[in-house]
């Protein structure tokens, strides 16, 4: 089992080839992760004027957060689809010459630009009441970066030394339930005072965080959830239910949540005075 090194269970369950649907059904979900991405960036482009200046800077933010996430995401599935290579003898896909193996360290180099920029975008939009804007800006930004970090680490063991993959997971997961924390917080804050819609949006934002955060350890553990015990399960299925629900928490954490900022931030510039449709039209 380990003449791949420290290589992810993607590799190692290569070596005995992925069915054309398991491959296919992989191909296909990193594809529509960035393509996601693509389409996501025109919205936020074309909604940056709906809003009232000062909250604009989310929604650059979120353009930010779109083109990093395209690029990565694309080369993350050139990189499945190059390190497998279809057998006519087996009818599978198999890991290719060793020469590119599959690494889900993109998608940690993608995290590592994107979330202190998801989380930075909250306080441009919320007014916080009690807490201080930079203690909470620089406790985003120390806890997403070692959260990112120790969890970039952790993957590496995932098949060759399970206590060192979950020692490292154990530490991610330290920082991860710091930014739980304090984005509860800010969010309470934000809440105060704003319109009842915009304090929906907020509470519906929350709901999110909370779900598609939790997406991220599900697939971070996926070939331990397929074993139930301390093997990974070197399983196609496993692989692709990686696939899917990181993707699916990447469609959800960037795009979905910073539509609801950008509604949140709609309605409190309708609040204050701030008719796009008005200036629309005037210009």
């Amino acid at each position: 089992m380990n003449n791949l090194g420290n290589a992810t269970f993607e590799n190692y369950v290569g070596l005995t080839g992925y069915s054309e649907m398991a491959y296919q059904m992989s191909a296909h979900v990193l594809t529509l992760g960035y393509a996601i991405m693509l389409a996501s960036l025109l919205y936020f482009i074309l909604t940056i004027k709906t809003v009232s200046p000062k909250y604009r800077i989310s929604s650059v933010l979120s353009v930010v957060v779109m083109v990093s996430a395209a690029l990565l995401l694309f080369v993350q599935a050139n990189n499945w689809t190059s390190s497998m290579v279809f057998d006519a003898g087996t009818n599978r896909y198999m890991l290719g010459d060793g020469n590119d193996l599959f690494n889900n360290g993109y998608r940690y180099l993608n995290w590592l630009i994107d979330v202190p920029m998801l989380l930075f975008q909250i306080l441009f939009v919320v007014t916080l009441k009690r807490s201080s804007f930079s203690s909470v800006r620089n406790g985003f930004w120390f806890s997403g970066v070692a959260m990112i970090v120790t969890g970039y680490i952790g993957q590496y063991y995932e098949v060759t030394n399970p206590t060192l993959f979950f020692i490292w997971g154990a530490i991610s997961t330290v920082f991860f339930f710091h930014i739980l924390y304090l984005m509860k917080k800010v969010i309470d804050e934000g809440k105060e005072g704003v319109p009842p819609k915009a304090a929906k949006y907020l509470g519906t934002i929350w709901t999110l965080f909370l779900v598609s955060w939790m997406l991220y350890p599900g697939a971070y553990l996926m070939p331990y959830l397929f074993s139930f015990s301390l093997e990974p399960a070197l399983s196609e299925t496993a692989v692709v239910a990686r696939h899917i629900t990181y993707t699916v928490a990447d469609v959800a954490s960037k795009v979905i949540y910073g539509i609801f900022l950008t509604l949140t931030a709609q309605e409190l510039s309708n609040a204050e005075g701030f008719d796009y449709d008005k200036l629309d039209t005037v210009s």
